[in-house]
């Protein structure tokens, strides 16, 4: 297929993608809307759950291409420049945080979402925010002016980085310049450090502060795990379409697709690895501080079970036991229907362990005969499904774009040779 048949398919791709991510955050934004105006936080976690699952996607493919750069691997070129084209949604991606940053700095109850952003909030069963030791404890770290600098240093390392690597890549389609490879592998050493801190960071404010009374000295590693997983299925699911469509026709190996598959299987193990040894850590300790985090996703005030037990089971079976079992067989890693069908699995789970990250959370109750709360409990809302669909429209879009503005492969690429021509 020529290069501008390409582009001509690929910008009618993007502008598709555009208008649907235009339609789906209008009416997120829409449902944002109505959850300010009734203090109602669940409106806003659909557009916290939409920015991290697009954004873990995101982190993971910056993660892969730079851990590629640092091992000096060449199997898969190929698959890295899909992987920096999607790496164009980082501006996007912070341009669609901002509406959460502005309730944050704006509005009357800073606290609607983080209620630790609030002094005034009352909290379960005893005082106020700022009244709470824990939080007073904490406070150092978690006020608001910190925050939102760290919002901006935090898209600053993923837009830099990746912003970068991207440049050396493109550059040396250009020139034939071995040493923007040079480049990119010394910027690699240094990135994924910096990286980690920031989606450390990341994962901390925005997902685990949620519940600002909890500790875990685990739950960067579990994003990471997270965001890899994400990222593999996401390549497997982009590359395949790329090849049906052409734009990788008989670039895109069997091989490739078994490695990847591979790497899903490891970061299947190694997920399942920090989500027990979390649970097993906080369950041995026995400290309140920690346990009520996981009391919350099992149980009700009164002790009855509730809906967030059988999102962890089929976290427990659907997301780590049956992807598992699946990519242990040598076909389901080669065939392309069924690496297709896992790694979509992988994704849908991928979106329930946001769900059961982000969600959940005590209620205040005002009955005195209660424990002074309510669990928030598990449910589907049509404003979940217009942020995810909206925000990867966009993300969808800067991939778009993006291809347009380089070779479907780096054709210069000292290793591409050994990538193009790579077998099991």
């Amino acid at each position: 297929m020529s290069s501008d048949t390409s582009n001509s398919k690929g910008s009618n791709v993007g502008l598709i993608a555009l208008v649907v991510g235009i339609v789906g955050i209008v009416i997120a934004l829409f449902g944002f809307k109505q959850g300010l105006d009734n203090n109602d936080a669940r409106p806003l976690m659909s557009w916290l759950i939409g920015i991290g699952f697009w954004i873990s996607i995101a982190i993971g493919m910056l993660f892969l291409t730079q851990i590629w750069y640092v091992f000096h691997a060449r199997w898969p070129v190929i698959i890295r420049r899909q992987c920096e084209h999607f790496m164009a949604a980082f501006p996007y991606l912070l341009v669609l945080f901002l509406p959460l940053l502005a309730v944050v700095l704006f509005h009357d109850n800073p606290g609607i979402l983080w209620k630790w952003m609030n002094g005034t909030n009352a909290l379960p069963g005893h005082g106020t925010v700022g009244e709470d030791a824990i939080y007073q404890w904490k406070q150092p770290f978690l006020n608001i002016e910190f925050f939102t600098i760290r919002v901006f240093m935090i898209f600053g390392v993923f837009i830099l980085i990746s912003g970068l690597l991207r440049k050396f890549s493109f550059d040396t389609d250009k020139t034939g310049d071995i040493k923007n490879t040079h480049k990119a592998r010394v910027l690699s050493s240094l990135g994924l450090f910096l990286c980690a801190v920031a989606m450390t960071m990341g994962a901390i404010d925005w997902f685990k502060s949620l519940e600002y009374h909890w500790f875990s000295t685990m739950y960067g590693v579990w994003f990471f795990a997270a965001c890899m997983r994400a990222a593999l299925a996401s390549i497997i699911i982009l590359t395949v379409i790329l090849a049906a469509k052409g734009y990788l026709k008989g670039i895109l190996k069997q091989a490739h697709r078994y490695d990847i598959g591979c790497m899903m299987l490891a970061f299947t193990v190694f997920w399942a690895y920090i989500s027990f040894s979390q649970y097993f850590l906080i369950y041995n300790a026995n400290i309140p501080e920690e346990t009520f985090w996981y009391n919350l996703r099992e149980q009700n005030f009164d002790g009855t079970t509730n809906s967030w037990w059988w999102v962890s089971m089929g976290l427990i079976f659907g997301h780590f036991l049956t992807p598992f079992l699946c990519l242990l067989w040598y076909k389901t890693k080669v065939v392309i229907w069924r690496t297709v069908a896992i790694s979509t699995w992988i994704l849908a789970f991928h979106i329930l362990d946001l769900y059961w990250n982000i969600v959940p959370g005590k209620l205040v109750n005002p009955d005195p005969h209660a424990a002074g709360y309510l669990v928030r409990q598990f449910s589907i809302s049509p404003y979940d499904i217009a942020a995810l669909v909206g925000i990867g429209g966009i993300c969808i879009f800067a991939m778009c774009r993006s291809m347009k503005k380089a070779e479907p492969i780096p054709i210069r690429d000292p290793n591409i040779l050994t990538s193009l021509n790579y077998t099991e």
